[in-house]
């Protein structure tokens, strides 16, 4: 059997990048913001690791390692010219995928209520 990927990492690297932009972050609290922001999100750690580690190969993010606070240290991450630049392309796609997701809604919608869907 093939195992499926979960519906939500598609867009983990997009939710990622956009928690960057807010500001600089080590992976862990990349995690528990997405978790607490996102309803029905839950992406495991490892997901959220991998994903950075690819956006860092992309240029897309860059890190370093904060030994501020106590404890060990811990890689921050921070969004890049060409984070930004993927970030606006993610909203593009993202728009475009509401927009067919809304005539989905929408037309069956329609259909639920017997009127034929507009065209």
């Amino acid at each position: 059997m093939t195992r499926r990927r979960r519906p939500q990492s598609r867009h983990l690297p997009a939710f990622i990048l956009l928690a960057l932009a807010e500001g600089p972050l080590h992976g862990g609290a990349i995690l528990t913001a997405l978790s607490q922001r996102i309803p029905r999100f839950a992406p495991d750690s490892a997901a959220v690791y991998r994903t950075l580690q690819q956006c860092e190969q992309d240029g897309e993010v860059a890190s370093e390692w904060d030994t501020t606070a106590k404890g060990p240290a811990r890689k921050r991450y921070r969004l890049t010219k060409a984070g930004w630049k993927r970030l606006d392309a993610w909203r593009e796609e993202i728009e475009s995928r509401v927009a067919i997701l809304n005539y989905f809604l929408s037309t069956h919608e329609a259909l639920r209520k017997g009127v034929a869907p507009s065209r």
